[in-house]
């Protein structure tokens, strides 16, 4: 096959489409994956707000109890994994699996390090730098978002509250949801590209190949055709029309025939303008 002009002009093309075709792919899956998770940052962000503002009556009337209710009813919804809020020693004070109350968390740990990494822990965070993402001991992706618990001035001035105003951050609510849904759609979003690459794949190099075999193949065919009748057939053909610059050249072999049988046939005879030699 690569002996043949069809070969070594298909077979490149073929590897050329096929790599940009992957690049193309893996650019863009790379692209969709980090909006795709961007986006569920996102909603995680917004999630935690609401949760935040859910709570925020029960805190300033410390009613532990509708705090309790809160976190149960939104950990009872489908995706989220679990809810807890830490106080400013990093004990947890109410969290959706009761056996976590009153636990210490390792400030160390995934998630805290970030703020607790320095002697002064960062109070501020972005919106992404907020986000982790982890396997939980079921092998589930987990989506967890840290949202610093701000002391507000209604917070330090109220009457049921000892915060003082220059504490910043009265604790931390961590809230976990399930990437399931967001890997599943990932994993469509993949195939789907996949089906569409390889449909492209198979339609760019059917294209090719047909303008190739018009424009280039069929012709350098029927020059061939052309050459090998002519070297059967004593009598040298005339070309007919071939596009492109294969006609110039099917020209020039016939010219090149006909001197060639003129030779052969002994037609073809040098002039000689020398005078005779003469014996004297």
């Amino acid at each position: 096959m690569f002996d043949k002009i069809a070969g070594r002009a298909l077979v490149p093309v073929g590897i050329v489409v096929t790599g940009f075709l992957v690049v193309c792919f893996v650019l863009l899956y790379a692209a969709i994956k980090q909006v795709v998770i961007r986006d569920s940052i996102l909603q995680a962000n917004n999630l935690a707000g609401v949760v935040l503002k859910s709570t925020r009556y029960a805190m300033m009337k410390s009613d532990a109890e509708l705090n309790r209710a809160i976190i149960q009813n939104i950990s009872a919804q489908s995706g989220v994994q679990h809810v807890r809020i830490f106080n400013k020693k990093g004990v947890v004070a109410f969290s959706s699996k009761p056996e976590e109350v009153n636990r210490q968390v390792d400030k160390k740990a995934e998630g805290c390090v970030m703020c607790h990494e320095k002697e002064a822990p960062v109070s501020t965070l972005g919106s992404m730098e907020k986000a982790r993402q982890f396997k939980n001991a079921a092998g589930e992706g987990v989506l967890a978002i840290m949202a610093p618990i701000y002391n507000d001035p209604e917070c330090a001035n109220a009457a049921c509250h000892f915060h003082p105003a220059s504490q910043k951050v009265l604790g931390t609510l961590d809230i976990g949801l399930s990437q399931e849904a967001t890997q599943g759609a990932l994993a469509s979003i993949k195939i789907q590209m996949l089906i569409f690459s390889l449909l492209t794949l198979v339609l760019t190099v059917a294209g090719v190949i047909t303008l190739l075999k018009m424009i280039v193949l069929v012709p350098m065919r029927k020059l061939q055709e052309y050459t090998e009748r002519s070297e059967r057939n004593s009598e040298t053909l005339r070309p007919t029309n071939l596009p492109y610059e294969l006609d110039k050249i099917a020209q020039s072999y016939y010219f090149i025939r006909v001197k060639l049988n003129e030779i052969e046939q002994g037609s073809f005879k040098p002039v000689n303008n020398a005078a005779p030699c003469r014996n004297k």
